[in-house]
């Protein structure tokens, strides 16, 4: 069937049938140090309507003959800002080799700037937002030999006329268990990384009710799809978690569980169940993300006896303006300094997420970040720079306050790298980044931080010093993971992995200096389960 505008939002619109003609559909995308579940969700989706699906990762050295052999109808990419320039160039070799090959552009980059198609004449579509019910219409009226330009979350070019059809954006899908469990099966069949991976991700919920002013979710929620919390925010029920769990460690390596959702701790009432039924039918060791005005004492001891072994509670400024009017976390420092001595006091390892370089922070409103992590004993602290992407209200923000922003062409591909404003102290807020997770566990360092960031021509030793304690903090979680699993032995040492990871990485890194890029493969396998999709040696 077709969906309509009176249609329900569930994957019952995808219901299994023959189509009239089975598309064939490739996904291409770089390897990443985490599974892709956008994927996945889309793979199943598709693979349920009667279509085919295929993955493709770069680098690989055969890729355009690869895409010859499989001979796709439509070519997808997932492109965030920033390497949206890089993907581009792929998509205009596609259409030079495979003209009939129709090219469709999602995630990020599209959904928040959609005029993208209009300055690339090689990508025919892209869709905005949840994809699973616009892909599957978008393909069964190719099939059908229809015309594929109005459909809802898409906006579609015309290859006769160039003319571009902008549609609205469709409701977000609201029974999440409908879907059924992401196709795993076509990203590790492309990756066997992924598939002989410990540690797999999955994800219970989709949205946020918080108004983060950085974040993509209010972007999307308010200027994109223009709907209510109650609508945006969806929770799968823990019985389609568990059983997904279930299905995978049935038939793949699975040792530990990464939950990727934002709020872990969104209710209360699905937490109680979750933290009852996990232990008893599935016992792995797992962690998760929590939101400090959520989270309650109780949550971390159930938490903890549910198999809970790393939690993360997102700091982002210790500054009160900063952390609430600017990037509009509505956290007080109390609630931060209880979750996380919640999160200590029952033996679960303490990460936090940081963010510097924020529109009208000072110097000492960043140290102020370092002196909250020392304080809290954070084991893990992670760290980004600030960036205004499109359509973020943090851009309007940013702007507003007279700082310049980097033409989205212009902005880092690498985010934990650079800042894309300028503002008087860039080049030592960048310092006291790669400064920051080694003076947070060494906290004597605080009285040469000053003198130490404003060493620009030191910026380099820094970075490396980042690296290198980056990859010493992955260790430690290895050997936390290794620990809840039951596993011992030399080379679960802490030391020994660290020396490990960094001797590999490091002839990897100057191998790829002086001959290319050959070894990114083999260097993929060391950055799975790297925290936030950072491969902290990169």
């Amino acid at each position: 069937m077709t969906l309509t505008e009176s249609s329900p939002q569930t994957a019952t619109a995808i219901e299994s049938r023959t189509p009239v003609r089975s598309m064939k559909v490739l996904f291409i995308n770089d390897y990443l140090p985490q599974e892709m579940l956008g994927i996945m969700w889309l793979s199943r989706s598709i693979k349920d309507a009667g279509h085919q699906t295929k993955a493709l990762f770069l680098p690989d050295a055969e890729w355009i003959k690869k895409i010859g052999d499989y001979a796709p109808d439509v070519v997808c990419f997932s492109v965030t800002t920033g390497m949206h320039l890089y993907f581009f160039d792929i998509a205009k070799r596609i259409r030079k080799e495979y003209p009939k090959a129709l090219i469709v552009f999602g995630g990020p980059h599209p959904t928040f700037s959609p005029e993208m198609i209009e300055m690339n004449e090689h990508v025919d579509a892209i869709c905005r937002g949840e994809g699973e019910l616009a892909i599957v219409e978008y393909l069964d009226k190719i099939a059908a030999g229809e015309d594929p330009s109005f459909v809802q979350n898409m906006w579609v070019r015309n290859r006769q006329t160039g003319e571009i059809a902008k549609n609205p954006q469709r409701p977000p899908i609201q029974d999440l268990d409908s879907l059924g469990f992401p196709d795993r099966d076509v990203v590790y069949e492309a990756g066997s990384i992924y598939a002989e991976s410990d540690r797999k991700v999955f994800v219970t919920q989709r949205g946020c009710p918080m108004n983060c002013s950085f974040c993509f979710h209010h972007a999307l929620k308010k200027k994109v799809v223009a709907t209510t919390n109650a609508k945006y925010v969806r929770k799968r029920s823990v019985d389609h978690v568990i059983a997904e769990i279930k299905h995978v460690r049935e038939k793949y390596n699975l040792k530990f569980i990464h939950f990727l959702d934002d709020i872990f701790n969104l209710s209360g009432k699905w937490l109680d169940e979750f933290c009852e039924k996990y232990p008893k039918e599935i016992g792995l060791p797992f962690d998760v993300i929590l939101m400090a005005n959520m989270t309650r004492e109780h949550h971390i001891e159930k938490l903890q006896k549910a198999g809970c072994v790393y939690a993360r509670v997102a700091f982002e400024s210790a500054n009160e303006y900063i952390r609430n009017a600017v990037f509009r976390k509505n956290t007080t420092l109390k609630q931060l300094e209880d979750s996380a001595g919640w999160i200590k006091k029952y033996g679960i390892r303490l990460g936090s997420l940081n963010m510097l370089g924020g529109p009208g922070a000072s110097l000492e409103d960043e140290l102020e970040t370092v002196a909250l992590n020392i304080r809290c004993k954070v084991d893990h602290p992670l760290v980004s720079i600030m960036q205004p992407y499109p359509m973020f209200d943090i851009e309007d923000m940013t702007k507003e306050m007279g700082y310049a922003v980097a033409a989205y062409d212009d902005f880092p591909v690498k985010f934990n790298r650079t800042s894309s404003i300028e503002f008087d102290n860039k080049r030592e807020i960048e310092n006291l980044h790669k400064l920051f997770p080694i003076i947070v566990r060494n906290g004597w360092m605080m009285r040469f931080v000053k003198p130490m960031i404003r060493q620009r021509w030191l910026s380099k030793v820094y970075l490396v010093m980042y690296m290198l304690h980056s990859e010493w903090m992955v260790s430690e979680q290895a050997k936390l993971y290794a620990h809840a699993q039951g596993l011992s032995g030399m080379r679960y040492w802490k030391s020994v992995d660290f020396v490990r990871r960094v001797s590999v990485k490091g002839v990897i890194r100057t191998w790829e200096n002086l001959f290319g890029k050959v070894s990114q493969r083999i260097a993929m396998k060391l950055q799975m389960g790297d925290e936030r999709v950072i491969a902290h040696m990169d």
